[in-house]
């Protein structure tokens, strides 16, 4: 945790005040209501999202930030802590870091309603202050979502997913949210146009860089959040298992799809499949691929001159690529 609070440093106090705001943003006349949303924002993670909101805009608003700046933050959380309480409903999840997730307390009914609460609270504090554009960025971002899980649900029944539907996926499914939280630091601070792009298409690169390195662990031998084999016993397509389907020939390729759809609770088969993906270069490759966007990421980040800001999303960039869970 050392590097989050190096990272964190020079926007310490602006964190601190925008924790104050998003308790307030979420609090209603419902007792119920009141004691979930206290839940919510006590079981938060390392908060990187509004982090992004204001290391972009003080970056690019010369180390000023904006009282739209504390609303755009406020509005990620509350929109994108909606779409993780649906996604736990979705998925069944009774934990969501390391806690019980609200449908697990609560039962069901009350967290989809929750979670429409929470939108509801992330649209009216855009629409109360005319953010129209701060809620088109987010908005864009929560339809990409959508789009990129049902997109991964319907590919992942037939196990045919080339390279660049993977990169359209990840892209909408993970990508889209850092790189919302990069325009809204810009677009919070009113950056021309160009700007905003700019900084959209960097937490874009950085969003894909992320999702790279979480498939790779699934090859790792390293102690991590979740344990090794765990996408290929969910039958989910990652890159270096794609590289690998792609690459070897047909008879393996055969033997590698059967082991996926058919074998995969066996804990030797996935053993197995895990060694091929090595042996064929897919961890290699994968791992190639990643440090490309993180160097396009550090690249959009030259153009800017030196301050604690740009050194901290260099950190931050560095820390999504080596990081250990």
């Amino acid at each position: 945790m050392k590097i989050v609070s190096q990272i964190k440093q020079p926007i310490e106090a602006e964190m601190e005040l925008f924790e104050k705001k998003f308790s307030g943003a979420m609090s209603s006349k419902v007792a119920l209501l009141n004691r979930i949303t206290h839940y919510v924002v006590n079981r938060k993670g390392k908060q990187m999202r509004p982090m992004f909101v204001f290391l972009i805009a003080k970056m690019t608003g010369n180390g000023i930030v904006e009282e739209r700046t504390y609303r755009g933050a406020s509005v990620i959380e509350l929109i994108h802590t909606a779409t993780l309480v649906h996604d736990d409903v979705v998925d069944d999840s009774n934990r969501r870091r390391g806690f019980f997730s609200i449908n697990a307390l609560w039962k069901n009914k009350i967290a989809v309603l929750v979670g429409d609460y929470l939108l509801s609270k992330g649209l009216l504090l855009s629409i109360d202050n005319d953010d129209f554009d701060l809620l088109k960025i987010i908005s864009v971002a929560v339809r990409e979502m959508s789009e990129g899980e049902l997109l991964q649900i319907e590919k992942a029944r037939r196990l045919d997913i080339t390279e660049e539907v993977y990169f359209d996926i990840i892209r909408q499914k993970t990508a889209t949210l850092i790189a919302a939280c990069c325009a809204m630091g810009a677009q919070s601070v009113n950056a021309p146009k160009e700007e905003v792009e700019a900084m959209r298409e960097f937490g874009e690169l950085i969003g894909i860089a992320f999702q790279i390195k979480d498939d790779l662990f699934d090859y790792g031998e390293e102690k991590i959040g979740k344990p090794t084999g765990i996408d290929i016993k969910e039958r989910k397509m990652t890159l270096p298992l794609i590289y690998s389907l792609n690459t070897v020939s047909p008879k393996d390729k055969r033997w590698l799809i059967n082991s996926v759809k058919n074998h995969n609770k066996e804990k030797k088969r996935v053993k197995q499949v895990i060694a091929f993906v090595k042996d064929t270069g897919g961890l290699d490759y994968a791992i190639a691929k990643m440090k490309s966007y993180q160097e396009r990421a550090l690249q959009i980040l030259q153009t800017y001159p030196s301050s604690p800001y740009k050194d901290s999303l260099e950190l931050m960039v560095n820390y999504v690529i080596d990081r250990k869970k």
